[in-house]
């Protein structure tokens, strides 16, 4: 566990270990791992109806279910009645012809209020009951409305239209959540490890059953194609199926005759209070990489999701505590850098856990360590694929998909091809896979690309393509100032740059957005060079039907996670590496 501790930061050599371990490019391997994705391969998959969403959250907030409505035109439209609400919330289709298209409206939920008083984001005090609701926190195992009157905007990405607001707690709230997670440690950490496990057992089967009522929560808040937001539930949950046979992880080391007449044993326990920072692009997926591996082991927890798209994150403490987590073991704060920074600073918190950009992830480790803290910081990516002139009829498709999926808003994404020698004739194939990609509302039936989760991220992604032409690079596919009929949401379009040289700024930088930077090299020891002398090394594919080339690039590249051929890898398709632990443990 604590060669997982990877801080990966320009200047640092990008696979070692706080301790100095070594982290090996093949990833690491875990029996538990192994047999929960054996077992989920082999057992069917229950397909619940979109419809089945409204039934279990009407119950679960209090609404009859016969306010709610479905309308099944090949897009999913949701309405609730509840007496916070004048009459029906106008169902909404999601069509990209549509004439006119309003947000998709989040369902009452028990954390969901509507005593919104107070500024929002851009200091309007005109804040109503009439409003969209406000986010509670959850401490101690109740949803507790926030007194705070500094609100922050949670907007649908598809129409920029405010569908809810995120409090930033006040220190007192804060406190509070770490005082009941402290007190909650102190018996949590004494029931027996198969008793947490059997928690973690029933929490993966509500997550099954809640799986769609989940996928609609990301779409809504985070913009991303329904089929990318179930993708996002089921990730996660394979975490927390490996949570349930967690034990093995926890054992403990013996040695005997240590010297004469001594033996020596080692445990492995929990820290105590831990806590996690969670990004807006998998709203469920980091969440469930933190939490259920954390409190298994025996630690309470505080996490912060994204004041973008803390939907999910409050329905899977829910579904936590419906599992049976004792009040107090987990406990959800919102908020923004204040909240970082209380997690940084309070000293009954031991560690944390943060995925996200390099500026934030540098500023939190930087606070934390300083203040003692371990602290596991997964930041920035440049994820390079090396195409040789051998490559495989598939390839052009794997790019595009392993490019563009979830509009490139993931630190897996492929936003680097190098391609060697005359392998650069494949560009016009993967233009033309681009082409087929339909932009627009992530609810709508056949849509591969969904919105940007800003009009600050759109407005930076299309300035940098901008650059990087200014600086050089061919545009082969231009999909800046897209347009999607009906909506005002932050959409852009698949795009390839061609001619790109390493020094370009859209090969430095994470651009984060559905964009492909083409590179050239003339042999394949150019393009392992040029791929080694990048700051960033999360991920990396090479498309060859060359057995000595492809064993080549996987043994010299400097990259943690390697993929050879088809879709890339699944780390790289999908964004998830199951083998990350986070270092909640105490040896």
């Amino acid at each position: 566990l604590a060669t997982m501790m990877a801080l990966r930061l320009p200047g640092l050599h990008r696979r070692r270990s706080l301790t100095g371990a070594y982290l090996s490019s093949r990833g690491t391997s875990s029996s538990a791992v192994t047999s929960v994705l054996l077992r989920t391969a082999s057992s069917p998959r229950t397909g619940r109806p979109l419809a089945s969403a409204s039934s279990s959250l009407a119950s679960r907030a209090g609404v009859s279910a016969s306010h709610v409505s479905f309308k099944r035109t090949g897009e999913l439209s949701l309405a609730f009645t509840a007496t916070s609400i004048s009459s029906h919330l106008p169902s909404t289709s999601c069509r990209a012809n549509s004439s006119l298209a309003s947000a998709h409206p989040l369902p009452a939920a028990p954390w969901l209020t509507h005593n919104t008083s107070g500024t929002d984001s851009m200091g309007t005090s005109a804040v109503t009951s009439r409003s969209p609701p406000k986010y509670a926190n959850f401490i101690n195992g109740q949803f507790v409305a926030s007194e705070s009157t500094r609100l922050i905007d949670v907007t649908d990405p598809a129409t920029n239209s405010v569908i809810a607001y995120v409090p930033q707690s006040s220190t007192e709230e804060m406190q509070m959540a770490t005082d009941a997670a402290k007190a909650a440690y102190l018996k949590w950490r004494e029931v027996p490890v198969q008793q947490r496990q059997r928690i973690m057992l029933q929490l993966q089967g509500l997550i099954r059953d809640n799986h769609d009522e989940l996928a609609y929560l990301i779409t809504a808040e985070q913009g991303k194609t329904l089929s990318d937001a179930r993708g996002d539930v089921f990730r996660g949950l394979e975490v927390v199926e490996s949570a349930c046979s967690i034990g093995d992880l926890l054992l403990g080391e013996t040695i005997e005759n240590l010297a004469d007449g001594l033996d020596c044993v080692s445990y492995r326990q929990p820290l105590g209070v831990c806590s996690g920072v969670c990004p807006f692009n998998f709203p469920a997926m980091i969440p469930l990489w933190m939490f259920p591996i954390a409190i298994t082991a025996g630690n309470s927890f505080i996490i912060k999701p994204s004041e973008k798209t803390p939907g999910a994150c409050m329905m899977l403490a829910q579904l936590a505590k419906e599992a049976g987590l004792p009040d107090g073991v987990l406990n959800v704060i919102h908020g923004a850098k204040d909240a970082v920074d209380y997690l940084c600073d309070a000293p009954d918190i031991r560690a944390i856990s943060f995925v996200g950009s390099n500026t934030t992830g540098e500023y939190i480790h930087a606070r934390g360590t300083s203040n003692g803290k371990r602290v596991q910081a997964n930041l920035g990516a440049k994820n390079h694929s090396v195409i040789l002139p051998d490559y495989p009829k598939t390839t052009a498709k794997a790019i595009a998909g392993a490019a563009f999926g979830a509009a490139g808003q993931r630190c897996m994404a492929l936003s680097a091809a190098v391609f060697v020698g005359d392998a650069k004739a494949v560009v016009t194939d993967i233009v033309e896979e681009a082409k087929k990609f339909t932009v627009g509302c992530g609810f709508t039936e056949g849509v591969d690309v969904g919105p940007l989760i800003s009009p600050e991220s759109k407005t930076r992604v299309e300035q940098l393509v901008t650059q990087a032409i200014e600086q050089g690079a061919k545009l082969e596919l231009d999909g800046r100032g897209t347009l999607v009929n009906g909506y005002t949401g932050n959409f852009v379009a698949p795009t390839i740059l061609s001619n790109v040289d390493p020094s370009n700024i859209a090969h430095k930088e994470e651009i984060f957005g559905p964009v492909l930077v083409c590179l050239e090299a003339n042999t394949l020891d150019d393009a392992i060079e040029l791929i080694n002398n990048n700051p960033y090394g999360n991920g990396c594919a090479i498309f060859t039907q060359n057995g000595a080339c492809a064993r080549k690039f996987q043994h010299e590249i400097d990259v943690g996670q390697v993929g050879i051929n088809g879709e890339c890898s699944f780390v790289l398709r999908y964004g998830y590496n199951c083998t990350m632990v986070p270092p909640f443990l105490l040896t």
